[in-house]
């Protein structure tokens, strides 16, 4: 067994909340800090309702030799689906199940102020793996303005992806979302 491989809970087809709640766990990994969201991740292939990969932010070292270790839950998914497969992330779309969904507590960056590649980028690179983006926030005016995000869940969309909102836990995301941060 790969260091990074773990037992995933058995989630039914189709429970968005049940596969959110599973990523709101990923997200309470994360440490708190005032100047990041702890986010959490689930990438499941759909047809075979199997979880590929799970990632919360910071929870992997990344190579970004400017800011390093800035990691995004979305982006340790990927990461720990690269050393499983042995390729590099932008060949990934080579090797996952063509009906691929991501759960994501917030929803996926358009832009990084640290210079890594921002996940929107990264979801669109996987050759239209993803075919569904479940989000359970939209990303607060913290750091980042609201349009850029706009024009992240646009672009997804744009590109074929769905982008659906999972409703009725955004409180408790968001909480655990701004852990660190001065209320």
């Amino acid at each position: 067994m790969m260091a990074f491989e773990q037992s995933h809970p058995t989630i039914a087809a189709g429970d968005h909340k049940g596969y959110m709640e599973y990523a709101l766990e990923q997200a309470r990994h994360s440490p708190p800090a005032p100047n990041k969201f702890c986010v959490g991740a689930v990438l499941v292939d759909a047809d075979k309702n199997e979880i590929l990969s799970t990632g919360w932010s910071l929870e992997l070292p990344d190579n970004n030799p400017a800011d390093p270790g800035k990691t995004h839950a979305e982006q340790c998914c990927f990461i720990k689906l690269s050393q499983k497969y042995n390729l590099p992330e932008e060949r990934l779309g080579e090797v996952l199940p063509k009906n691929t969904v991501l759960y994501t507590t917030m929803e996926p960056c358009n832009k990084r102020l640290s210079g890594n590649k921002p996940c929107v980028d990264r979801i669109l690179r996987l050759s239209g793996s993803i075919k569904v983006v479940y989000i359970g926030i939209k990303e607060p005016e913290n750091f980042i303005d609201q349009s850029v995000l706009i024009v992240g869940r646009k672009r997804l969309q744009d590109a074929g992806i769905e982008v659906t909102f999972v409703e009725g836990m955004e409180d408790r995301i968001l909480e655990v979302s701004t852990a660190g941060h001065e209320k």
